[in-house]
């Protein structure tokens, strides 16, 4: 089942398809028609949240420590990091969207059991409570607004 997320600030759509068990798609390929072949792409999409008062402090942790800390590990195949935030039901929630070439880049990343969190105890001191596992999806198909 594809999932479809629409991001109307950036007149962008992502369509989604989830991975089920721990398939290999470092070689597979797949075809876009404005830009010609592209290679597969995976989406690591991960929810974690704190208490209000928590909220800018983990904000900062994210910004300053952590991306940059997974920024030097220069991994092979890790495209870049999305955060999002948003205010709901007297929490605030973060999500995190990591972009990979393949399924060995997570790996590299999170180790064998890609699955699992990767949540550093500095992090884990602001979470209320957080995802334990990662989803993961092939990213297959993105359109860009022009504006």
């Amino acid at each position: 089942m594809d999932i479809h997320l629409q991001l109307p600030d950036r007149q962008e759509i992502l369509i989604l398809e989830p991975l089920v068990g721990h398939a290999d798609l470092s070689n597979q390929r797949w075809n876009s028609t404005e830009k010609g072949e592209k290679r597969k792409m995976i989406s690591r999409i991960w929810h974690g949240w704190t208490a209000p008062g928590n909220a800018d402090k983990y904000e900062a942790l994210l910004k300053e420590e952590i991306f940059v800390g997974i920024q030097n590990r220069h991994i092979r195949g890790f495209n870049g990091v999305q955060l999002l935030r948003r205010e709901i039901g007297g929490e605030v929630e973060f999500v995190t969207i990591m972009s990979f070439d393949s399924l060995d880049a997570v790996r590299e990343f999170a180790g064998e059991d890609y699955e699992v969190a990767v949540v550093p105890e500095k992090a884990r001191a602001l979470l209320s409570h957080f995802d334990e596992r990662s989803q993961h999806y092939e990213i297959r198909a993105e359109r860009k607004g022009k504006g």
